[in-house]
């Protein structure tokens, strides 16, 4: 199993493989992903349960994911949605996102998944442009790090008031929680969390689940 948080290997386990209601279905995907030597860039079924609960908490019927890889977490995310729900999934590699296209069709949420392959920021763009302000109702940021500022703000004018920002990797295997870095990625994600902290256009709260996950309520 790859390790994902910062919690001990027997929770870890306990809470991924014994509590988590993976499906057979993203169990095979999650295996197939592992073969990747990059496996590590997927999230877990802890975390796949826990942003499908928050699709479902907010009534979200429209969503944007940016940064897809093999397509474990918009098969969570897509399959919480409801049946006139969709989700653009913003990615650059069709490699990878190739084998997501299998697995959603298997499940039968590739009606709800739009796949846009260019780089987030021209898709973020692009659907700013055409008037989805305020047209979505959760964001979840999991792609390159040096572009998470930019990604939340535009997820910021993207998402409804009320609306739910998850960004992955916070605590970036713990990083963030030490001095300052002189790592471009580490430093980014360190400057970001104290930015949403103190944004008074969010409420926010940073979770220890995987590898640190802050949420942030548009107000």
């Amino acid at each position: 199993m790859i390790k994902r948080s910062t919690a001990s290997d027997a929770v870890e386990h306990y809470v991924t493989e014994v509590i988590s209601r993976e499906t057979a279905l993203q169990k095979r995907l999650r295996e197939e992903t592992a073969a990747d030597p990059m496996a590590r860039m997927q999230i877990g079924p802890d975390q796949a349960a826990f942003l499908a609960m928050l699709v479902r908490l907010t009534g979200a019927r429209n969503a944007i994911e940016i940064g897809t890889f093999y397509g474990y977490s918009a098969l969570a995310v897509a399959s919480a949605l409801p049946d006139d729900g969709k989700l653009i999934a913003c990615d650059v590699n069709e490699e990878w996102t190739s084998v997501g296209r299998r697995y959603w069709k298997e499940a039968g949420v590739d009606r709800k998944i739009e796949l846009r392959l260019a780089p987030a920021t021209e898709t973020l763009n692009l659907l700013l442009r055409d008037g989805a302000a305020d047209a979505f109702d959760f964001a979840f940021i999991d792609a390159d790090k040096e572009n998470y500022d930019a990604y939340y703000e535009a997820c910021l004018k993207l998402v409804r008031p009320g609306g739910v920002i998850a960004l992955d990797n916070m605590l970036w295997h713990g990083s963030t929680a030490g001095p300052p870095s002189d790592d471009l990625e580490t430093r980014t994600l360190q400057r970001l969390n104290l930015k949403i902290r103190d944004d008074a256009r969010v409420d926010a709260c940073l979770v220890s689940i995987g590898d640190g996950v802050m949420l942030a309520r548009r107000r």
